[in-house]
């Protein structure tokens, strides 16, 4: 199975219905991201959320009509978490804390959690930009998306409330480079 097509079960959507059904997965999907953080055992909780990432990533593709293969998949989410960096550091950490039995395992519990939501969040986001402009699995190119991620890291700390700009919001068309040279 080297490419398949997928989505050709959902009926064609207005880019607003597939933006919105998007979103909804991705939020879902951060929630289950987290719970999959909370298992116990080391490492276990890492291939767990990783699981977790690359259905997102599937489902995401068969949203937006975009070929699917679960290798370019894997690569490209591999990419994708390299940029996000401090997240998945954090994420190792974390899992890793979880061979201390006692208070390393409640610490690296309650730690990995949250950053295994923000980071599935922050690339479902990243993906629903990149495929909303046209993108596929085959040119995505993680730096593009620097600013992007910056702004959606800078929207899960604030959380309180906030009105999301034009440049983060699921609806905005434009690419990741006009959106990196448009930026203050």
């Amino acid at each position: 199975m080297s490419m398949e097509k997928s989505g050709s079960a959902l009926p064609p959507a207005t880019d607003e219905e597939r933006d919105a059904l998007a979103s909804k997965l991705v939020d879902r999907l951060s929630i289950w991201s987290g719970v999959a953080g909370l298992l116990p055992i080391p490492l276990v909780d890492i291939a767990a959320v990783g699981g977790v990432q690359l259905y997102m990533l599937r489902k995401l593709t068969e949203i937006y009509g975009v070929p699917f293969s679960a290798n370019r998949g894997k690569a490209v989410l591999s990419s994708l978490i390299g940029a996000i960096v401090p997240a998945t550091t954090a994420s190792g950490v974390a899992s890793f804390f979880k061979f201390v039995p006692g208070l390393g395992t409640v610490a690296g519990t309650l730690t990995m959690a949250p950053v295994s939501a923000g980071a599935t969040y922050i690339i479902g986001k990243v993906f629903i930009q990149h495929f909303a402009s046209g993108g596929t699995l085959l040119d995505f190119n993680p730096p593009d998306y620097r600013e992007f991620i910056k702004s959606q890291r800078e929207k899960l700390g604030t959380r309180s409330g906030a009105a999301p700009t034009a440049q983060s919001g699921p609806g905005s068309r434009a690419s990741p480079k006009e959106t990196a040279t448009t930026s203050p």
